[in-house]
């Protein structure tokens, strides 16, 4: 393996690891690309091991010295000689559950290896020929035969009888374990994927409960935290689950190995980004059964709307998928002469993004596909009441080809989020969920001076006008604002009836009653659990707080009970009348199936009604006058808006625009904001010019000579910038009023239409200093054009 550029023998980064293989591991791959090898000198497995170079500068000499008068000749070494003594060291130590690296010493005392298969470690074999010189041998080969077969599928095979030996002493000793430094000779396209496939079932599944690991540095590592918080079926209250509250030295090593895959990836082309975007969505859409399953039964949901959940966040990652024609910046040619000027848009680093529990699917691919596609690196953090979507997509992230280090996933709670807030090194942060938390995260992060974009607010309004069609408007209100037991922050929540709500309500409750109600895995299920008791017992204080404070129940669905689920967080709809908006139950989001009914005399009470409450994420009204629906368009003051239809996450071609109370931060989610969240406008001039050949002539007459013409006098003078023969001067006999031959001169005086004479003084000398003093007078104090320094085209700067 040769190397492309002459490598500068650096030591590795310093940093935090999860273990000691994967230290081992970064600091052997940094190695081969800096032209030296590292070799474990010392180690104490539980905790130090330390490491130096493989190939010193200094021979060995255990001879006598030799009289030079004697004339003996020196034995010529074999060029085959080892070298030893390298002065480089590292140190990786243990401390609170995480491997520290060090450098002791980063020096080298020999120059780098420009061909890495002259090395030794070259000759190792690998884990498959090593099961085959154990076959081979117990079926009686010799090391000769064996190395000859062993050839025949790899022809690249540096080894000789000799490793071989060494090999079957190993064996014979009960020792197959094989050193997991990365192999310097190049694969052979014989040796086929040696490494197991991430479709199959990950071992940490294979426990029970299952304990949900993080991915660090493109390795799903247990967690060392003591604490974890069991993730419990809704239906059932089974544990399905066990997810980790991982420790800030965790969320420390899984920033250091995002900061450290980034340097590579955001020089990555991004067309090959796209390419792995593109494999992705392919892989999504082979496991979704997977995926819909997982979402169901952690959060709840129906199948039917965990494919719908999975499917949205397909159509996020095909739009990252032509990330490059948003990508691309702006350029205006010769702005100024011979003068250019360029943007480009470039990642920001490290992200991070914070999931709510509603969308386990659909919001963490609003995130960190398009973060990456822009060349950043992720960190995510799942909602810890349903993460095994989350994880299901980092493993199938991993199989399209996303480098290790570039997509990391963090498990835990406020302290992670803490955490994920103050960290200098996290550039940006998403987040989406409720509205204090939300609020927190936006003060916090803000605070450090990092991007946010916060998604709260689960609240929208619907206005009904008395024109419309009475049985499509139930069907579409009864979906949206009782569909998906309403943990959604496009669910309608309030409906304002113009012109009153009797006529509806009989028909409304009639339509409510025929949605079934039960576990998500059942067939024809309309409504599943909410995710938590905790979320049923609220749902249930904040609908009797309504009925305390005046609002009429048309429908009650607290109490619903559940065949075979007794156990389950069930909630049936429920249907609430004569709201005010002086309830302050009314002012905050519910997140149940919960739908309220307020009534208007007219639009613009409605609209006034819905621009009074602090959320702004969307509104729809339902009517069959194109003027109201128009009016209502311009005057209402939310960020997404409905017309006869209700409020939907948009398609990725759009940003998903929440306003007011609603959305919090700089820029919005997904599509053209989306890039510009993930991305940073760097502005280039470029000017090519030989200025020692033909530079810019910077001779200044800094001499008056007085005039009698007072054309002359008034005149510009004028500066000339030689350029390759061209003057770039100005002077007003260069400009004409079109006609041929006409200068145009500035004169004294200017003559208004109105015949009044302007006088503009247009001289030094009728210009005033504060004194009063002309200032022609004081020119007398400068110094003469002997005493100013001669100027050269290096102090000159072109705007």
């Amino acid at each position: 393996m040769e190397l492309d550029e002459t490598p500068q023998m650096l030591p590795p980064p310093p940093g935090s690891f999860i273990d000691r293989e994967e230290l081992v591991q970064h600091v052997g791959e940094f190695a081969v690309s800096q032209g030296y090898v590292v070799t474990i000198k010392q180690s104490k497995k539980e905790r130090l091991v330390v490491l130096g170079c493989d190939r010193g500068g200094v021979y060995r000499d255990r001879r006598k010295a030799i009289d030079e008068s004697s004339g003996e000749h020196l034995r010529k070494r074999k060029s085959g000689s080892r070298l030893t003594n390298c002065p480089f060291e590292l140190v990786g130590k243990k401390e609170d559950g995480l491997w520290v690296l060090t450098v002791k010493n980063g020096s080298h005392n020999h120059e780098p290896m420009k061909d890495m298969s002259e090395h030794p470690s070259a000759r190792r074999f690998n884990e498959k020929e090593v099961m085959l010189i154990k076959e081979m041998t117990e079926a009686g080969l010799k090391p000769r035969q064996i190395l000859k077969r062993l050839r025949q599928t790899n022809p690249e095979l540096l080894s000789t009888p000799k490793h071989v030996y060494n090999v079957k002493t190993k064996l014979r000793q009960g020792n197959l374990t094989v050193r997991r430094l990365k192999t310097l000779r190049l694969p052979s396209t014989n040796d086929g994927n040696s490494e197991p496939s991430t479709s199959s079932e990950p071992s940490w599944k294979k426990r029970y409960p299952p304990r949900v690991p993080n991915l660090i540095g493109g390795r799903f590592v247990d967690s060392h935290s003591s604490t974890y918080i069991d993730v419990l079926n809704p239906a059932t209250q089974q544990v399905v689950a066990q997810v980790p509250l991982s420790t800030g030295e965790e969320l420390k090593a899984a920033v250091f190995a995002a900061k450290r895959a980034f340097v590579s990836w955001r020089s990555t082309p991004i067309t090959t980004r796209q390419r792995i975007m593109f494999k992705l969505q392919e892989l999504i859409r082979r496991d979704i059964d997977k995926l819909a399953n997982d979402i169901t039964t952690e959060q709840g949901k129906t199948l039917k709307d965990a494919f719908n959940d999975v499917s949205r966040g397909i159509e996020l990652v095909e739009h990252a998928c032509g990330m490059a024609n948003l990508h691309m910046g702006d350029y205006i040619p010769n702005i100024s002469n011979g003068i250019d000027t360029h943007s480009i848009r470039e990642p920001l680093g490290v992200c991070a993004g914070i999931c709510s529990f509603n969308f386990p699917a659909m919001i963490p691919l609003m995130m960190f596909p398009i973060a990456v596609t822009c060349g950043n690196t992720f960190i995510l953090k799942p909602s810890e009441r349903a993460p095994g979507a989350c994880v299901h997509l980092a493993e199938l992230a991993m199989e399209a080809g996303l480098p290790n280090g570039v997509l990391n996933i963090i498990h835990g709670s406020n302290d992670i989020i803490d955490a994920i807030c103050d960290d200098e090194d996290i550039k940006a942060v998403s987040y989406v969920g409720s509205d204090a938390p939300g609020m927190y995260v936006h003060a916090r992060a803000s605070v450090n001076s990092k991007r946010v974009q916060t998604n709260v607010g689960a609240k929208s309004h619907a206005v009904v006008m008395p024109d419309v069609n009475i049985d499509a408007t139930i069907n579409a209100l009864v979906s949206a604002g009782l569909g998906s037991a309403v943990q959604r922050c496009t669910a309608i929540s309030t409906v304002i009836f113009v012109g009153g709500s009797k006529s509806w309500e009989d028909k409304l409750v009639e339509r409510a009653m025929a949605l079934k109600v039960d576990a998500g895995t059942e067939p024809g299920v309309d409504l599943g659990p909410v995710t938590s008791k905790q979320v049923k017992e609220r749902i249930s204080r904040v609908v009797q707080t309504f009925v305390d404070n005046g609002a009429r129940l048309l429908l009650d669905g607290r109490r619903i009970l559940v065949p075979k689920y007794e156990l389950g967080n069930f909630v049936g709809p429920t249907i609430l009348t004569d709201v005010t908006e002086d309830m302050d139950c009314y002012k905050e989001e519910i997140l149940g199936p919960v739908l309220l009914c307020m009534q208007a005399g007219s639009l613009d009470e409605a609209i006034s009604i819905v621009n009074r409450n602090k959320h702004g994420n969307g509104a729809s009204i339902f009517t069959s006058s194109c003027a109201t629906g128009r009016k209502f368009q311009f005057e209402i003051e939310s960020g997404q808006v409905g017309l006869n239809v209700a409020i939907t996450a948009p398609l990725p071609l759009f940003s998903f625009t929440g306003s007011k109370a609603g959305f919090t931060g700089d820029i919005n989610f997904y599509a053209k904001a989306g890039r510009e969240f993930y991305t940073q406008i760097k502005t280039v001039t470029t000017q090519w010019k030989d200025l020692t050949t033909n530079g810019i002539s910077t001779s200044v007459n800094t001499e008056y000579t007085p005039s009698t013409n007072s054309e002359e006098l008034h005149a510009l003078q004028s500066m000339d910038f030689q350029s390759n023969d061209v003057s770039l001067g100005l002077h007003l006999r260069d400009f004409s009023n079109g006609e041929e031959g006409v200068s145009l001169p500035l004169h004294h005086h200017i003559n208004s239409h109105q015949g009044v004479t302007v006088s503009l003084p247009l001289h030094a000398r009728d210009f005033t200093s504060s004194d009063g003093e002309s200032l022609v007078d004081q020119s007398q104090d400068l110094p003469s054009s002997d005493g100013i320094p001669a100027l050269d085209g290096s102090q000159w700067t072109l705007f």
